[in-house]
């Protein structure tokens, strides 16, 4: 629906639909014709008559407004393409994911590129993450050690992700987050784009190869219906 109920401050049920016709109360209103010109001030009656003549609503879209401004137009249609857009874009809101990559301060070189690895991942796929460096034992008096990794790990990934949250200690630990370059929007219409690109060329690969067997198949048949001459014939003392 493209209205709603709320409870306003006296306890009493509020509606936001917009008031429709005979439902609207001022005397007199700024109105706007169905194809948008502004008719100006008049009567509501007069609206009234006149959205009835074109078989129309009138509609108040603006009520705080000194006159209210109401427009002649399909009220039910309105409503219909308005809930419309409103379903589209919640199907089209996407919510930021927060991943998480733990490191050690002494982390091997195979190790760091791994979880660089997935960091990347993560980022083009539109989500931010956040990098905890874990200190342990007599790690915890080198700081330096969780932080110099982390400014090496933002300068490895900067073309992917930017720092949101700057290195800072939290007890044991050391925490960054990066945020993605781009929107997760638009990492999911690139991925989507990728998987069609990727199934075309399947599509053309199968094709290519049910091509190849098709003219290996009738290569054959033509071979096996050649008709044998003498030139054929392995025994020379048999006459064909």
């Amino acid at each position: 629906m493209c209205g709603s109920l709320f409870l306003s401050e006296q306890g009493g049920l509020i509606s936001t639909e917009p008031r429709i016709n005979d439902r609207i109360h001022a005397p007199e209103v700024r109105l706007v014709g169905p194809d948008g010109e502004q008719i100006g001030i008049v009567k509501v009656a007069e609206a009234l008559k006149l959205a009835s003549d074109v078989g129309l609503d009138l509609v108040e879209i603006a009520p705080s407004a000194h006159p209210p401004v109401a427009k002649v137009m399909d009220y039910g249609k309105w409503r219909y393409e308005t809930a419309q857009k409103a379903r589209e874009s919640r199907r089209n809101q996407t919510n930021t994911v927060i991943k998480e990559m733990k490191l050690r301060p002494k982390i091997d070189e195979h190790d760091y590129d791994t979880k660089k690895g997935h960091i990347v991942r993560f980022l083009r796929g539109g989500d931010k993450v956040k990098i905890t460096i874990m200190f342990r034992g007599r790690e915890q008096s080198r700081p330096e050690l969780g932080f110099n990794l982390l400014n090496k790990l933002a300068q490895d990934v900067a073309a992917d992700g930017v720092v949101e949250f700057a290195p800072k200690q939290d007890g044991r630990n050391m925490i960054m987050v990066l945020a993605p370059t781009r929107k997760k929007s638009e990492a999911k219409v690139e991925a989507q784009a990728e998987k069609a690109r990727k199934a075309a060329e399947r599509a053309a690969d199968q094709e290519a190869e049910q091509k190849e067997l098709a003219q290996s198949r009738a290569q054959a048949g033509d071979r096996s219906k050649r008709k044998r001459g003498p030139s054929d014939n392995l025994d020379p003392d048999i006459n064909l």
